[in-house]
């Protein structure tokens, strides 16, 4: 199958690379990328694939998040819509965070929201030591539910009240601390560290890597995915108030809404 927002390759060891590939919207999801992203999941589940790297960016930024047509497109949407939506991307990160084979995932540039859902569905992260991460949600009135789940499951309930309201940046020594980001590094030295974790995975037995990931699994409690509907329903929810309809409509018109401190 073609893609049009990311991109799929595999080398001689089965290895398979999964870029995000919309440079030139810092990679921001939209509806399509979310569809590629989820079929990619199920093809190489289906091929029984060795390790994956898991979604790197091309470009500037590893993800900013939702594309910006996409996030006005769900506003106009009736509750329904909203839904499907958000029930879209929840689909999309479980079958990511299930997949068989160990995921890791090459980080850089900027990582905000859906970015950085996608990195909690990663085992494995290496993170470059500039990073800049955001839950920048509340800004606009909204919240990170579609994510939450899996973010929380990583991160643990302390570190994520620390970052899910605020909409503060942080950086890549937060999520080390945190538990989602396993190794920093300059960034001429992403690569090779990568390709040190995906040696690793390789030098093992792939059943019992695939065992073991599973028990990991089994152990942390309920999976994230189970709280779909919950969080899809609580983002409908936001939509409808009147807080997240003037904060998208004035981030579209690029004003300051009427809770944001003025200097």
């Amino acid at each position: 199958m073609s893609h049009d927002s990311i991109r799929v390759t595999r080398d001689a060891r089965g290895l398979a690379t999964v870029t995000l590939a919309r440079p030139e919207k810092h990679n921001a999801m939209n509806a399509a990328m979310i569809a590629e992203l989820s079929e990619a999941a199920e093809r190489t589940c289906r091929r029984r694939q060795r390790p994956g790297r898991d979604p790197y960016r091309r470009g500037r930024s590893f993800c900013a998040g939702g594309d910006l047509g996409w996030m006005r497109a769900q506003a106009e949407k009736d509750r329904a819509g909203k839904v499907q939506e958000a029930q879209g991307l929840a689909r999309m990160l479980g079958l990511w965070n299930r997949m068989p084979k160990p995921v890791i995932g090459q980080v850089h540039g900027a990582a905000y929201g859906g970015g950085i859902g996608l990195i909690a569905v990663c085992d494995i992260v290496v993170a470059e030591e500039n990073t800049r991460f955001a839950l920048t949600e509340t800004r606009l009135g909204l919240i990170p539910a579609t994510i939450g789940p899996f973010v929380v499951s990583r991160m643990g309930e302390a570190f994520a009240r620390q970052v899910f309201f605020t909409a503060r940046p942080f950086d890549a020594a937060f999520l080390m601390r945190a538990g989602m980001v396993a190794r920093i590094c300059p960034a001429d030295g992403l690569a090779e560290a990568v390709e040190d974790e995906v040696s690793a995975v390789l030098d093992c037995a792939p059943g019992a890597v695939s065992a073991a990931k599973s028990l990991c699994r089994d152990l942390s409690g309920p999976e994230p995915m189970e709280a779909g509907d919950m969080t899809a329903n609580a983002l409908a929810d936001r939509w409808e108030t009147e807080e997240a309809q003037e904060g998208i409509a004035a981030f579209f018109a690029k004003k300051t809404p009427s809770w944001r401190q003025r200097a």
